[in-house]
């Protein structure tokens, strides 16, 4: 069956419990085409991949701000059966990653698949007829006997909560939301956030825009970037048999455990390492800023790993030139000329760009989704903290399945979503007819002890506020599900109360086979 077959508008499968495709895959991403192409190999063909753009890529096909470009190598950023090896640079840019994605389409013949321009707006699981129903923009309907959400977490953009920001009248966007229309040469432009976006995104505009006002709230670490372009003699090398393979290996090996093992946290090395690492990028980002003051706003003081650092050889360079100003004044409100600072200084701008990020939690999931017992996933998420099984799977949400999973920060890896994606496999060969749900005697209590290590009082990637009292331990009581049960979700989360504050402590482990 393909996408032609499917009955917008109408039930026709659900009074015999008949779904339009045996699974919906929702996104075109490289989440979804991975998804597909595994579903292929597996012999199911009967799938429809849903996708809100007019074009497969994703978050490639729909960040088109300037200096786009992949933050990690591209080696371990494409999949391993279609390993490319003709990128023009270490670290590629985004239209690359689009082309690629295409590639990936056409090649495993998906195309006739993807139904474009095709939005789901809601989910709802029958639990009379154990099939998925996907309400889609405009009031059509789909339904599968599965469904795998390949949506992404940069799905929501998301702009900074400041006062008045309904009030400007100049050009407002957000980097997610990039106007290709929107003329930028002469103007006066402002840039809020400091982040991966625009450590990539202010070098490329600084030369055309009239003055460009950075706001910064906190300085991150910046080191350097090895993005080397890859010439004639990489590009043969990387021809010969085994070569592209040996180098994925080798650098995935060393961005999976060489962190782990120095920054372990409860390491005797990791305080040592971290110092000197901190101390090291600061020592190269001073060589980088010629003005003084500048210099000493962009450097980090906090503990080198508590906010996510990242690179750029041109990034800190861009503040030497004499268009470009950096605030880090609090910003009180937003006016109708521009933003006004906590100083009294009113900074008037034609051009207001906000990289602030996606909404990622609380936009999770990307609409709204209701399992057995009309259960909304959103509260779920919410009262149980983002908990899935092996990031694949959630309990009274029979047969959906996540690649990008709730619980894992490098879970946009291709890497990591192709590993849940051979999780989601075992349960989809076997396609049964009823739901798939945790029977609730497979879960048993265990004790995990987790080590804290904050080397100043800020608030870390995994959400805690944690004073400078390193290291912090916690045991904590968990529910785990063995691994001889596919398809159920296990709640890992308890409350912890540690000297006079209160966090949630979410400690999922692997349990072994009963």
């Amino acid at each position: 069956m393909t996408s032609a077959h499917v009955r917008d508008g109408e039930a026709g499968g659900l009074g015999q419990g008949v779904p339009d495709h045996e699974v919906v895959i929702i996104g075109a991403g490289f989440g979804g085409i991975g998804a597909g192409v595994e579903l292929t190999k597996r012999g199911v063909h009967d799938f429809v991949i849903l996708e809100k753009w007019g074009a497969a890529g994703g978050t490639w096909h729909a960040n088109k701000y300037p200096g786009v470009a992949v933050d990690i190598p591209t080696f371990i950023y494409s999949f391993s059966y279609d390993q490319k090896t003709t990128w023009s640079k270490f670290f590629t840019p985004g239209d690359e990653l689009e082309q690629y994605a295409n590639e990936l389409v056409d090649k495993h013949e998906l195309r006739g698949k993807i139904r474009f321009n095709t939005r789901v707006v809601r989910q709802d699981f029958d639990e009379s007829q154990n099939i998925w129903v996907l309400t889609l923009e405009g009031g059509g309907v789909v339904t599968g006997r599965h469904v795998i959400a390949a949506t992404g977490g940069l799905e929501q953009p998301k702009l900074p909560e400041i006062d008045g920001i309904d009030s400007y009248k100049g050009i407002l966007m957000h980097t997610a939301l990039w106007d290709k229309d929107i003329e930028l040469e002469g103007r006066r432009v402002a840039v809020i956030g400091t982040g991966a976006t625009s450590l990539q995104m202010v070098p490329e505009i600084a030369p055309q825009v009239g003055h460009l006002t950075v706001f910064q709230r906190t300085p991150i670490y910046v080191g350097p970037k090895p993005d080397w372009r890859y010439n004639g003699f990489w590009r043969a090398l990387f021809g010969f048999p085994g070569v592209a393979k040996a180098i994925r290996h080798a650098i995935n090996l060393s961005t999976a455990y060489i962190p782990d093992a120095v920054f372990k946290l409860d390491s005797k090395y990791a305080e040592s390492v971290s110092m000197a690492l901190a101390n090291r990028i600061r020592a190269w980002m001073r060589t980088q800023v010629d003005d003084p003051v500048t210099r000493e706003k962009l450097l980090p003081y906090y503990g080198f790993g508590c906010k996510r650092p990242s690179f750029s050889n041109t990034y800190l360079k861009t503040f030497n030139r004499p268009n470009v100003a950096l605030v880090t004044e609090p910003i009180q409100r937003i006016t109708e000329k521009g933003l006004l600072t906590a100083d009294g200084v009113e900074h008037e701008v034609d051009v207001l760009i906000c990289a602030t990020g996606f909404a990622i939690w609380d936009h999770m999931p990307a609409f709204p989704t209701t399992g057995r017992g009309g259960k909304d996933l959103k509260q779920f998420f919410q009262t149980n903290r983002y908990q899935a099984y092996q990031g694949v799977s959630i309990p009274d949400y029979p047969n959906f399945f996540l690649v990008l999973g709730r619980t894992d920060t490098f879970s946009g890896r291709i890497t990591c979503s192709s590993s849940r994606r051979r999780r989601t496999r075992p349960a989809l060969s076997q396609r049964p007819r009823n739901a798939v749900r945790p029977p609730p005697k497979s879960s048993r209590t265990c004790t995990t002890r987790t080590s804290i290590r904050c080397t100043s009082a800020t608030r870390t990637i995994c959400g805690f506020l944690l004073p400078a009292r390193p290291p912090i331990r916690i045991t904590s009581t968990i529910t785990v599900i063995p691994r001889s049960v596919r398809a159920v979700s296990a709640r890992c989360t308890s409350t912890t109360s540690i000297s006079g504050w209160t966090t949630t402590v979410t400690a999922p482990r692997r349990s072994r086979r009963q």
